[in-house]
């Protein structure tokens, strides 16, 4: 799993890097092309950040094997590593083919319990991150729990020594049993006031037309993807009927279509005029 994911959730504004990857997975990854850096400079610059900013992401991310940089001539292209692209389009099916509220839930969970030696400090953070990022939830101690079925073959590679945490994960297929109380179960996973406060500062942001950034479509259509994705980064998509009855995903999910609909015909004018490369010639 790429560092981009196991460094964590941004917090409050939207850094320069979630910016720069929501531009890079929704008009990049599926064009096959790298965008020359004067013109990510100049995007990123109309949605708010800094030429300084921007150059220093792409640098820093080309460090970290995140990013791929060619020159041709006096001009430097970037484009999405194969881990890069695996993020981003993890990140398109959330925000595409992932529903904002699990209304057809079948009542399985997916259990999973790990145990790692005290000196592996540095590894259960990174796991812990990744299980989040999953939509797993704490239940106790080392036992982590998500609403139906979950992938977690790959949750432990490349982390511990040798065969990483091969056979110290532990993953079970479960029912709750009575006397098990679900609602408070989930109650005690995640943290549902946290979960409902990001929908509901989506919708504080977006909801009013006078409040919404004064930006070209391109730049205003970069926020808004960004601005959702910190939104449901976190969100596990708990069964409907367990949350309480105002839960905001819905409303907030159906917000972010109708302005992203709204935006989408002048962004994709704006990336026509961008200066690119294919990336058969970038290689």
């Amino acid at each position: 799993m790429s560092e981009a994911v196991e460094q964590g959730e941004e917090t409050g504004a939207l850094r320069p890097q979630a910016i720069l990857l929501t531009f890079l997975g929704g008009y990049l990854l599926r064009r096959g092309v790298h965008v020359a850096t004067s013109s990510l400079v100049d995007v990123l610059r109309r949605a708010g950040v800094s030429e300084h900013a921007t150059r220093s992401t792409v640098s820093r991310m080309a460090r970290r094997d995140q990013l791929h940089r060619v020159r041709r001539g006096r001009q430097v292209y970037v484009g999405p590593t194969d881990d890069t692209r695996a993020v981003l389009r993890d990140g398109e099916a959330r925000m595409w083919r992932t529903e904002a509220v699990n209304e057809h839930w079948d009542g399985s969970w997916t259990l999973l319990s790990f145990s790692l030696p005290d000196a592996w400090a540095r590894e259960r953070h990174l796991l812990r991150a990744r299980l989040v990022w999953a939509g797993f939830g704490p239940l106790q101690g080392g036992l982590w729990i998500a609403p139906g079925t979950r992938d977690v073959a790959g949750l432990g590679d490349g982390l511990g020594e040798g065969a990483g945490l091969a056979g110290r994960l532990r993953a079970f297929s479960a029912q709750a049993l009575e006397p098990t109380d679900v609602d408070a179960l989930v109650r005690d996973a995640w943290d549902l006031p946290a979960l409902a406060a990001r929908y509901e500062a989506f919708l504080a942001r977006w909801g009013d037309a006078a409040a919404r950034p004064r930006l070209d479509p391109l730049a205003a259509q970069l926020l808004l993807e960004a601005d959702w994705l910190q939104a449901i980064r976190r969100d596990p998509r708990l069964p409907r009927r367990h949350l309480p009855a105002d839960w905001p995903a819905g409303p907030a999910h159906a917000l972010f279509r109708e302005l992203h609909a709204t935006y989408e015909p002048g962004a994709r004018d704006g990336v026509a005029a961008l200066d690119v490369l294919p990336d058969t010639d970038a290689m």
